[in-house]
């Protein structure tokens, strides 16, 4: 027990009886007074309280200095007990972390060996980072803070750096939370191991279930029976179950037995096996790869949907065809090769354009083995270095861009070769044939050539706009007719700034206006726009424009100045003509009406001398009269011929159209004419076939075309000889032959004969009056009908009219 209070207790009672002393001393000098009795009231209750004080505590301590000595023991017994535990705790190979209440820092006992992994350093220790993985550190650094916070106990197994095994525990003990780390040897770190590796499988097992429950493609497990012990949920669907272990408990299969026996049967030695097989999957039919693998405690399937991919498939083939057989057709000689540099693909112009052996192209060559043969062919250009040449080609193959190559041949032909290289490897060759183009090229470039040349030597002034409305093209004639220059059209302006509308004429300003309408328009239906200009001074310009099927416009600019001025003449000639023909066509009307009135009367006052009943005449009478009638008769014919003539020009000639029987009309002809046969001696052979029959015609004026015919023919035969005269229907009509073996028509008067008052001599005799077959060519004309001429000199004349079976509704004679 400590002496330090009884002394400090002793010194206070000493200094009260001392200051008592003093106090009753004072008192017992002065006399009594109330304030002195107080006073020492006072001071003798503070020294009886003074030493009453000290009086206990006297007895308190002497009471704990049993309870200390008591203390110090227990404190012994607990310190020795301390020191046995944590011997026992370091005995054991394990070390306790506590966290006291009201204690920042833990408690650490024990002691872990080093090959652990754990260190000794109670620091260290408790980060727990430096000595376990990141991982690891993390998940025990949560659960101690769990364990402190909440009080949640836990064990975990981790793995140290060091490669040893540390089981750690935690949990709360006498309101303390307590961490236990134990190091792990022997069958517990092969326990741990184990157990950590089936945890870590378990894991890995279910990872895998939930990415394979997530694939759409349906999967399952089988046990080693066969039998299903799990599937996802896209089998569940496949199989229309409404989940996997519906699907299980249903035994539902999603391949048929037929598939499932090709899968077993398509097992190779590693228990693979692999196959592509249509299934129903919801209700539909579709195609699926199916991988199977087999091991001793059962298989796994898994089937993905190639539906989308066989149809790519196929639709990518049936291209690959279609494309194969559309390069087949080109013209163009293309060929593939494949990355290896071997021929892939040609088509039929490659063929025929290198001539090469269709089992050596089968063959598949490489690219530099078919460059080989073309050059010992020699159909490779010719080259210095041909194994340089060679290699720069096959460059091709490592290239990024496509390359191209111009080959002159030695057979003359140039090929443009385009190598284009493929980005999975391989390289399209395209072999084109320029020779022709090139050819073409050079021709076209000269025909451009001589069409500028030509355009700037036209005398017609000529200007091509685009379809922007633009001047493309123009010539010198098109600027000097608008006095415009080439700084001015250098430019290519616009139509409508061509020329100055203020110093346009008006009828110049009016025909430009519908220039620039024309050129600008964008009507669907572009019309050409022609006209003509008159200038003030006098110039008459033809202008015109021509729509180009490239939306641009051509206009034309003629200057008929000079044209116009004799068209001008010649419509004043041509009028004046026509005023004398007229003239010339009435005075002959006139002139024949007044002849036939008396020349009638004279042949009737011919006939009547002639007559015997009127008196007999002499014989030189007779014969004059005869003279009278012959002269009257052959004018009045000439006379009805220019009448008819005259009614055809004006016009109102009609035909009594009827059904005319061809062979009466062609004897009544004949027997018109036989007194003057008989009196020429000329015989006359007819020829009508049996099947002419009938046609459509006005009989009268088909009998007249007949014996002018045959008359023309009597004209011009000689004296004895003999006229050919047949008729034959033909497919649409009748055919009417008229020959005769006279003088025959010069060539130079063929084309006369069917003019009017055309007549020749025949030796010293005058032959008609040239009316004859003028009339025969406008009666079968009227009728529809056409008429040939055929003639040599000294041979004869042909003459066919041809009549059609139903002649047309004409009202007017052909001129």
């Amino acid at each position: 027990m400590s002496t330090a209070p009884i002394a400090w207790l002793s010194l206070a009672g000493g200094a009260l009886a001392q200051d008592a002393g003093a106090v009753i001393s004072a008192l017992s000098t002065n006399p009594f007074t109330a304030e002195k009795v107080v006073w020492m009231a006072a001071v003798g209750g503070a020294v009886t309280f003074a030493v009453t004080a000290a009086v206990t505590l006297i007895r308190n301590m002497r009471a704990s200095s049993g309870t200390l000595t008591s203390a110090r023991e227990r404190n012994a017994r607990l310190a020795a007990r301390l020191d046995r535990l944590e011997s026992l705790v370091a005995s054991d190979d394990q070390r306790i972390v506590v966290w006291q209440p009201g204690e920042s820092d833990p408690f650490v006992a024990g002691m872990l060996d080093e090959a652990s992994g754990v260190p000794r350093s109670p620091s260290r220790l408790l980060a727990f980072g430096t000595w376990l993985e990141a991982r690891s550190a993390t998940t025990l650094e949560h659960a101690v803070e769990r364990l402190r916070q909440q009080g949640e106990a836990f064990q975990v197994t981790l793995p140290t750096l060091a490669g040893g095994m540390v089981e750690i525990r935690g949990r709360v003990a006498a309101s303390a939370p307590v961490l236990r780390l134990r190091d792990l040897t022997g069958e517990q770190k092969s326990q741990a191991l184990l157990a950590a590796r089936t945890e870590a499988l378990l894991g890995e097992l279910d990872t895998m279930r939930a990415l394979l429950d997530g694939l759409p493609a349906p999967a399952w497990l089988r046990d080693e029976t066969g039998a299903l012990v799990w599937v996802n949920a896209a089998y569940a669907r496949a199989v229309e179950s409404e989940s996997g272990d519906a699907a299980i408990a249903a035994r539902a299969e999603f391949l048929d037995a037929k598939g499932r026996g090709q899968m077993e049967r398509g097992r190779d030695e590693a228990g693979q096996s692999r196959a592509r097989l249509p299934a129903v999957a919801a209700g539909a039919r579709r195609i699926f790869d199916v991988t199977q693998i087999s091991v001793d405690s059962g298989s796994g399937g898994i089937a993905i949907d190639v539906s989308e991919l066989e149809n790519v498939r196929q639709e990518l083939g049936r291209t690959i065809d279609f494309h194969a057989r559309t390069l087949d057709q080109l013209a163009t000689a293309v060929a593939i090769f494949s990355a290896d540099r071997r021929l892939q693909f040609y088509n039929a112009a490659f063929r025929g354009l290198w001539d090469l052996d269709t089992g050596f192209l089968e063959g598949n060559p490489t690219d530099g083995a078919l460059l080989d043969a073309l050059r010992a062919a020699r159909k490779l250009p010719e080259q210095a270095d041909y194994r340089g040449w060679r290699n720069k080609l096959l460059e091709t193959y490592t290239s990024l861009d496509a390359r191209e190559f111009w080959w002159h041949l030695p057979d003359g032909r140039t090929l443009r070769v385009i190598a284009n290289p493929h980005p999975q490897g391989g390289v399209t060759y395209i072999y084109e044939n320029v020779t022709e183009r090139l050819d073409l090229e050079s021709r076209y470039n000269s025909l451009i050539r001589v069409q500028g040349e030509t355009l700037d030597n036209l005398s017609e002034a000529v200007a091509v706009f685009g379809s922007d409305g633009r001047l493309r093209l123009w010539n010198p004639a098109f600027e000097s007719m608008w006095g415009l220059t080439d700084d001015r059209l250098g430019d290519s302006p616009h139509i409508t700034r061509i020329v100055d509308r203020e110093m346009l004429e008006p009828d110049e300003a009016t025909t430009w206006q519908q220039l620039v309408t024309a050129v600008t328009s964008l009507a669907d239906n572009r019309e050409p726009v022609a006209g003509r200009m008159e200038r003030d001074s006098g110039e008459a310009i033809d202008y015109a424009t021509v729509p180009l099927p490239d939306g641009g416009t051509l206009v034309t600019f003629v200057n008929v100045t000079d044209s116009v001025n004799v068209e001008r003449a010649l419509l004043d000639k041509n009028e004046a003509l026509e005023q004398a023909d007229q003239l010339k066509n009435a005075f002959i009307q006139h002139v024949s009406y007044e002849l036939r009135s008396p020349l009638t009367n004279i042949i009737g006052f011919a006939q009547l001398l002639s007559d015997p009943k009127f008196g007999p005449l002499t014989a030189k009478q007779g014969e004059y009269v005869d003279y009278i009638l012959s002269s009257s008769s052959a004018l009045l014919a000439i006379i009805n011929d220019i009448l008819d003539l005259a009614t055809i020009d004006a016009g109102i000639m009609e035909l009594d159209v009827s059904s005319v029987d061809v062979a009466k009309t062609v004897q009544a002809a004949v027997e018109g004419l036989k007194d003057r046969l008989s009196d020429s001696g000329i015989a006359l052979q007819l020829t009508v076939a049996d099947d002419v029959g009938v046609i459509q015609a006005d009989e009268r004026r088909l009998r007249q075309v007949l014996f002018n015919l045959i008359s023309n023919a009597l004209r011009f035969s000689d004296v004895g000889g003999a006229i050919d005269v047949g008729c034959l229907r033909t497919g649409d009509g009748i055919e009417f032959h008229v020959r005769d073996h006279g003088c025959g028509i010069p060539e130079d008067m063929l084309d006369q004969v069917f003019a009017r008052f055309v007549g020749r001599d025949s030796g010293s005799r005058r032959r008609g009056a040239g009316l004859g077959l003028s009339i025969v060519k406008s009666f079968v004309e009227l009728h529809g009908g056409t008429v040939s001429i055929e003639s040599e000199e000294g041979v004869g004349t042909y003459v066919v009219c041809r009549f059609p079976g139903a002649p047309g509704a004409l009202e007017h004679a052909a001129e």
